[in-house]
């Protein structure tokens, strides 16, 4: 039987794409205590990237919050799988931080984290809220528009 959350993620018509196995010498999500850390997923469904090139130059605010929400997606596929696929384990999205590949003049990285911070709260409700930073960069990996880390409290 689908949890509260998967039935969620089913009525508001979200796919989560597979869980990415770590290209370098890192896991995916590391749990500790009561918490769940989630390295930093990037702009990729199902090993296909998505969304390379900068915000500022070849990217809308609109394309950057889309990036940043398929982000989130994968951060909530990382976080089903470290929880052996039950997601009604998430008490609280605690807190995520954006990393926004963008030119030096580029400075809505806030509105580009709203995408993936849209996301939590659409599917977690109040316990998607949750502290954040976003910031600028001048280069992601493989030069994807966007990485967000996140960290989860669990029970």
């Amino acid at each position: 039987m689908a949890g509260k959350i998967d039935q969620r993620l089913a009525e508001l018509k979200i796919e989560l794409p597979k869980a990415a196995a770590p290209v370098a010498n890192y896991v995916p999500a590391v749990a500790t205590g009561n918490l769940v850390f989630i390295s930093g997923q990037v702009t990729v469904w199902n090993g296909e990237f998505k969304y390379v090139g900068k915000l500022g130059r070849d990217f809308s605010v609109e394309d950057g919050q889309a990036a940043a929400r398929l982000c989130g997606l994968n951060i909530i596929a990382q976080l089903k799988a470290a929880l052996n696929g039950d997601l009604d384990r998430a008490r609280r999205c605690v807190k995520l931080g954006v990393f926004v590949n963008s030119t030096e003049d580029f400075t809505d990285q806030p509105k580009i984290a709203n995408g993936v911070s849209d996301l939590m709260v659409e599917v977690f409700g109040d316990a998607g809220k949750h502290a954040r930073f976003a910031v600028g960069t001048n280069v992601l990996p493989l030069n994807v528009a966007v990485e967000v880390d996140a960290v989860f409290e669990v029970a």
